[in-house]
């Protein structure tokens, strides 16, 4: 007598099409060549200005004092409040800041970004953003940030949140050895517009079918070059642009009612100011040690 798993192994046409009919499509996203999301960093993927908590970091490990950190929290307060940021105020930070980065090594700043971005920003990230941007990775879909922060912490984050890439304030560096010059200006307001544009155009990227997020209504000119622009804990000014342009408006805020309005089809396809404090603080601590 034939057991009833000797019938079945001599049945492979009805063992075939029972597996066919079972099988489940997994359906993956088809890869977008042509889209992006571009993202702002402080106060959009993450709590507060990065610059800042690099500073906290850089106090923990006794390079940079109380005193001094309370004096740079009040300056960044002081200058949202204001909305002073324009060409004077920050051409004279970037000049203050270049002073004190000359010839640090890339390398120490690049390490110090990543210990404290571990130890200080990695809980300071907006996980409603997060998701967003994963979901334009989930769609294939590059995902990139656009910061006035130095590209190096720019650089780290994007890194930890496993994006595809930082732009960022670029610092001129001779033999691994900050000049004490930039490339270019800081990556502020319409530069950030230009940086986009030009690597649209090194990537092959169609503008119209990228995503641009930001809080800030200085970023103004980076959200109307893409085809969607998303306010994330938009500033009143963005807010009410947002309101009018009819733009997705996502607010993680606590205390806040969460606004999520789902990615328009084609863009989900399926789903230095800051740096003078910082500059001052590894400034003096290579003196010290030199």
């Amino acid at each position: 007598m034939r057991h009833f798993w000797q019938r079945q192994a001599t049945d492979p046409v009805s063992a075939g099409k029972v597996a066919a009919e079972a099988a489940e499509m997994v359906t993956w996203p088809v890869p977008d060549p042509t889209g992006a999301a571009f993202f702002d960093v402080d106060n959009t993927m993450i709590r507060g200005a990065s610059i800042y908590h690099f500073a906290r970091g850089l106090a923990k490990r006794k390079l940079f004092t109380t005193r001094d950190l309370a004096m740079f929290a009040w300056g960044q307060a002081a200058f949202r409040l204001r909305g002073s940021e324009n060409a004077d105020h920050i051409g004279s930070a970037k000049e203050t800041a270049l002073s004190f980065v000359a010839g640090m090594a890339v390398d120490d700043l690049v390490h110090l970004c990543e210990e404290i971005y571990d130890d200080v920003m990695a809980d300071r990230i907006w996980q409603g953003t997060r998701t967003l941007a994963l979901a334009h990775l989930d769609a294939g879909q590059q995902v990139w940030l656009v910061t006035a922060t130095p590209v190096e912490i720019a650089k780290v984050i994007a890194n930890r949140l496993g994006l595809t890439g930082a732009l960022g304030t670029v610092a001129e560096t001779v033999d691994g050895h900050y000049t004490g010059r930039l490339v270019g200006s800081l990556l502020h307001g319409p530069a950030k517009a230009e940086a986009v544009r030009a690597l649209a155009l090194k990537e092959g990227l169609e503008l119209a079918n990228c995503s641009a997020y930001s809080d800030s209504h200085n970023d103004l000119p980076m959200l109307t070059a893409v085809g969607y622009p998303h306010a994330v804990n938009p500033d009143g000014e963005l807010r009410e642009r947002a309101r009018v342009g009819e733009w997705p408006v996502h607010d993680f805020r606590t205390g806040r009612k969460v606004t999520l309005i789902a990615l328009p089809a084609a863009a989900g396809a399926g789903a230095l100011a800051g740096g003078v404090a910082a500059g001052m603080a590894l400034r003096r601590h290579y003196r010290g040690t030199a």
